[in-house]
């Protein structure tokens, strides 16, 4: 160290505090780094490597970036999951003795981003704990850019993966003696951090309270220990209070209807299958004209709400904003929404006194406008408005104190002055009048020492190396008079100064300082005093979020024909002309809307018919609708009544699980697996080509215990799609289950798809067709057609099952010398069996028989 100057002993001394972190050093107007940091940032930003003076012998590596504009190179680091430790330089190298003063101001890290260019606008950027208790696991969650702190318990690790995937922070913290055992990349922390009693008293100090009763949490041991770990990680890289964080949220699961992580994916909610955001249930929804209401937008959507009274609150505020055939009040409200600004997140910089002078304007802009916004909605009969406009009534100084305080368009930071209006305080203006002064002072001296010279190319100018000087061309310089003093020689140029010059920039040069002093003094003076007002601004800004939601929900119902549900008191869907919300948006032809009854005596369907018939567009439109509905928005159908639900579970397709070692089929089995344990009988199920991940025999067999199981234990609202004909049989065995089909019309070697749903099972599967029009090539379909005419006639009792018996299973049919039978009653059906004519029987019967003889016959027989 002794090898080092005083700066980088210091610079040495903080980086080996975070050794994990990019030290960005603040030297004059650059963040400086070295050694590794440096060649770590010139990989990541393409910056130059350079080097300074040598230790040992050797170079020290450095790389830089300039202060004013660093923050776009720091989105860059934390995008790619980087975390930057801020080192600014608080004292004034020209008056200080020794190394100028640095502190660290800021630990710039995924999970506690604030500044505008760091975040996505339409996005939340959490920073999440977990800590695992007795039994659960605690999860805090924090949006720091809007305050929101919300706490809960999962009751099992499915249910915490599901949150995690569902809000998908950009930071989890863990202690460090449960890191490697909980999901997910996780940043370890000390253990102590998560000590309940220390955690408890942390909440208790930030939220100003004797205890945590108040808001819900005190029993939640699993849960304070997150939410008082994650508390003092962010004071920790903040390096400031924290007033916007005044109260914390608890979340129960029984609150909202549940999805895991695989019915979200599953229906495409916010990332289509492929991975892409378009094509998404939150894209074709997401109108709302602010980015605080997209963001609130995402957060309804992934929170469901059971509470019917809130949901139809919501529902009254969109029919309010819809009446009027031309429904005017719901463009007047949204055209003044799209001139609003992201009021949520100014208002935590605020909080952190990190707010820069475009954000001021931006907040007046907006509180310039809520006199408009407020009486629009002030007189509704929908009660949730009305509490809206109730919260968008600000009083009107705070709008008028920022507009005497900032001018019209300010420069982007306060740095460099020229932000704080002229009036707003006496002394600024002074001083301020004195650098104006100097401006006349100088074009005078300047016309007058062109005459004393006779020099007409003179100039007076001014940079920051050199101070005022005075220029002339190189030419002219030898008729300079005695009193100027030659200070540089440029190639075309001299430039000089003088005695009443030097005076003078000892004048002006102070003027100006203590005018930027006085400035910056001014606006962080503002800051504070607008801390007061925090409270009633978050108000303002959920007021303004919810608002926009639902204005860009009532704008969806007005232009895609929604329609506003029913809520039953008993377990059932009665759906009349249901669409996909997202399919009907994109696909060329008009979509052919469906019905759906599921009640006490219809509880499952089993859905049959040909691959690309829409069997799970059906599906997902009937998950999607209840959806909606529980987010309080109008639906995709004629006519919706929805009884109680308490989950949505699917398992519609399936991929290899490689990183985990898991094939399709024990994926798809894992996720049957959580329906068959969890679903209740108000629970919505779908479930889509069951067992086809094995062998014919087996998934046959899974697919039918599946069924039974369902329909007569869980007893859910099932929608169970399927190739396997045979599950059609179960209609006869379980009065609650029935048949319905998505037909298909085949001519001359065509298929058409008639996507209408029918009662009944289907007649084929229209495999080779669909093949078809996959592309298949023509001479493999014809040796398909070959292959399938000597099954056929291999085995003549293929000839006599009718269409609706699988060949597989019409094969397995025992020949006359069959001696499977393992018993009695196993004698007595292969008896009839090998006695009965098929051709004799109706498909349901025959259907009947022969799996009466498998079930008989011994597994390994199968």
């Amino acid at each position: 160290m002794e090898k080092h100057t005083p700066a980088m002993r210091r610079y040495l001394k903080i980086k080996s505090e975070y050794p994990d972190c990019l030290l960005f050093y603040q030297m004059g107007d650059f963040y400086e780094l070295f050694y590794q940091d440096a060649e770590e940032a010139a990989r990541l930003l393409d910056i130059t490597l350079t080097s300074r003076s040598q230790v040992h012998g050797k170079p020290i590596p450095m790389a830089g970036v300039p202060v004013h504009a660093a923050d776009s190179y720091i989105a860059r680091l934390v995008r790619g999951g980087n975390s930057v430790v801020i080192c600014d330089q608080i004292g004034d190298s020209r008056t200080s003795r020794g190394p100028v003063q640095r502190k660290i101001t800021r630990v710039v890290t995924p999970g506690t981003l604030t500044e505008e260019a760091l975040l996505q606008d339409r996005r939340e950027n959490l920073l999440a704990a977990i800590h695992r208790g007795d039994g659960v696991f605690g999860l805090a969650v924090l949006e720091l850019s809007s305050g929101r702190f919300v706490l809960r318990e999962c009751s099992d690790e499915a249910a915490l993966v599901s949150e995690l995937e569902r809000l998908q922070p950009a930071e989890i913290l863990a202690s460090e003696d449960q890191y490697r055992q909980l999901p997910g990349d996780t940043l370890a922390q000390p253990p102590w951090n998560f000590d309940y009693d220390d955690c408890r008293d942390e909440l208790c100090r930030q939220l100003q309270t004797r205890d945590l009763a108040g808001f819900g949490c005190e029993d939640l041991r699993a849960g304070v220990c997150a939410a008082g770990a994650l508390l003092r990680y962010v004071k920790d890289t903040q390096r400031s209070a924290l007033p916007h964080l005044h109260a914390i949220r608890v979340e129960r699961e029984q609150d909202y209807v549940e999805m895991d992580a695989t019915s979200r994916a599953c229906l495409e909610i916010d990332c289509s299958i492929s991975g892409h955001a378009e094509h998404t249930l939150i894209a074709v929804h997401d109108h709302a004209r602010s980015a605080m209401g997209a963001r609130c937008l995402r957060r309804w959507f992934g929170q469901p709400l059971k509470d019917r009274a809130r949901l139809e609150a919501r529902q009254e505020a969109i029919a309010w904003l819809l009446e009027g055939a031309d429904a005017v009040r719901l463009e007047s409200v949204r055209e003044l929404l799209a001139r609003i600004n992201d009021v949520e997140r100014i208002v935590s910089r605020l909080a952190l006194l990190s707010a820069r002078p475009r954000d001021l304007t931006g907040l007046r802009a907006t509180l310039e406008l809520l006199p408009q916004i407020e009486p629009l909605i002030a007189a509704s009969d929908a009660a949730l408005l009305r509490r809206i406009g109730e919260n968008l009534a600000l009083q009107p100084q705070l709008a008028e104190e920022l507009r005497r305080a900032i001018i019209e368009e300010p420069p982007a930071t306060v740095r460099d002055g020229g932000v704080i209006a002229t009036g707003y305080d006496a002394e600024l203006d002074e001083l301020r009048g004195l650098v104006r002064g100097a401006d006349d002072y100088l074009l005078e001296l300047e016309n007058n020492e062109k005459q004393r010279t006779g020099i007409a190319n003179l100039r007076v100018a001014y940079n920051k190396v050199h101070g005022y000087y005075v220029e002339v061309p190189k030419s002219q310089s030898g008729q300079m008079p005695q009193d100027y003093r030659r200070t540089q020689t440029l190639k075309n140029a001299e430039r000089f100064t003088l005695p009443q010059l030097r005076s003078f920039e000892s004048r002006v040069i102070t003027a100006r300082e203590r005018a930027l002093a006085r400035e910056k003094e001014i606006y962080r003076a503002l800051l504070e005093s607008m801390l007061a007002h925090l409270p009633q601004l978050e108000r303002c800004a959920r007021a303004l979020a919810a608002l926009d939601v639902l204005a860009a929900l009532a704008w969806c119902a007005r232009r895609y024909g929604y329609k506003r549900p029913r809520f039953g008191a008993r377990p059932g869907l009665a759906l009349r002309g249901a669409r996909h919300p997202v399919v009907e948006r994109f696909i060329e032809h008009d979509f052919v809307p469906n019905d759906l009854l599921l009640d006490d005596t219809r509880r499952m369907l089993i859905i049959t018919g040909p691959n690309m018939g829409g069997k799970s567009t059906y599906m997902r439109q009937t998950a999607l609708i209840v959806l909606l509905a529980h987010i309080g928005a109008f639906v995709p159908a004629d006519d919706a009544e929805i009884g109680p639900i308490d989950r949505i579970f699917t398992r519609i397709g399936a991929t290899d699980d490689i990183a985990s070692g898991r094939s399709t089929f024990m994926v798809e089995m894992t996720e049957a697996a959580n329906i068959l344990n969890n679903a209740t009988e108000h629970s919505l199920v779908l479930m889509d080509e069951i067992g086809r991940g094995t062998g014919t025999f087996d998934g046959l067999s899974l697919a039918w215990a599946c069924a039974s199981h369902l329909a007569g234990v869980n007893r859910s609202l099932t929608l169970f799609a399927t190739h396997y004909f045979e599950l059609t049989a179960l209609a006869r065995h379980h009065a609650t289950l029935h048949n319905v089909h998505l037909d298909a019309i085949e001519h001359d070697e065509k298929i058409v798809f008639l996507h209408k749903v029918q009662e009944g099972a289907a007649s084929k599967s229209y495999g080779l067709q669909v093949a078809r029009l996959a592309g298949i090539p023509r001479r493999v379909i014809e040796a398909a057609h070959e292959k399938l005419a000597q099954m056929e006639n291999a085995d003549p009792a293929l000839a006599r099952i009718p269409d609706q018996m699988p060949l597989h299973l019409a094969a397995a049919a025992p020949a006359a010398d069959a001696g499977t039978a393992t018993d009695t009653a196993g004698d007595a059906v292969r008896r009839e069996l090998q006695e009965t004519n098929l051709d004799d029987l109706s498909p349901r019967d025959a259907l009947e028989l022969l799996y009466r003889w498998k079930e008989t016959t011994k597994p390994q027989k199968n």
